[in-house]
């Protein structure tokens, strides 16, 4: 496991656990080297695994045997962000999640319906600790956050990161969809709440959240 920001657990001792993989993000007939931030949250009885990416035989041998995986969690359908999923699923016979507006990126990489969709307003539930689904689009269609309020973190894939907003200059993305999803539903989460990245470092909503005028005038 990769070192992360000091985080406390839940009461019941949910934690969340990082495994940094590396691998290609390709899209639009172009390919480029990326580190991926892999995020497990659960107890010691149960988890779920949120983007599982280029290396899920790694990703699956970080867990042990008696920890159960109830779902892995796909915050957008980019390739690399669910490259190993099947690989993970099939492993651990894990359902995967996925907003149904990234299947256009899903179908590209796999022929088989995800097995349960994501919708804005749900709750994923992991030991004591809700996960709830913000549908964040503009990076992807279908791209979601994940607020966890008991450990006061947002796993927010590649919609906001440690300076800005995710890419929008490729296929299927657009800069004043992710603006939008970012000002109305991130930066009004608590300023204390740590933003656990799809790439890189984490941050805080309260570091991110003056700069918005700031993304909106550069256009990225």
């Amino acid at each position: 496991m990769a070192a992360l920001p000091e985080l406390q657990p839940s009461k019941g001792g949910v934690r969340v656990e990082l495994v940094v993989t590396s691998g290609q993000f390709e899209l639009d007939g172009g390919s480029w080297d990326v580190d991926n931030n892999v995020w497990v949250v659960g107890d010691d009885l149960e988890c779920v695994i949120i983007d599982p990416a280029h290396d899920g035989r790694r990703i699956v041998k970080s867990i042990p045997h008696e920890r159960k995986v109830i779902g892995v969690i796909a915050t957008h359908a980019h390739n690399d962000h669910i490259n190993a999923l099947g690989e993970v699923c099939d492993s651990t016979r894990a359902p995967a999640y996925l907003h149904p507006d990234d299947r256009v990126l899903w179908d590209q990489l796999y022929p088989v319906t995800p097995d349960r969709e994501l919708a804005d307003g749900d709750t994923l539930t992991v030991g004591d600790v809700d996960l709830h689904v913000i549908h964040t689009p503009g990076h992807t269609p279908g791209a979601v956050s994940l607020y966890a309020p008991q450990l006061g973190v947002v796993f927010t894939g590649d919609t906001l990161f440690s300076g800005g907003p995710g890419a929008t200059g490729r296929s299927y993305s657009d800069f004043p969809t992710i603006i939008d999803s970012i000002r109305d539903k991130l930066l009004t989460l608590p300023d204390e709440t740590v933003v656990l990245t799809g790439h890189g470092d984490s941050t805080v909503i309260g570091a991110e959240a003056p700069h918005l005028q700031e993304w909106v005038d550069r256009g990225h």
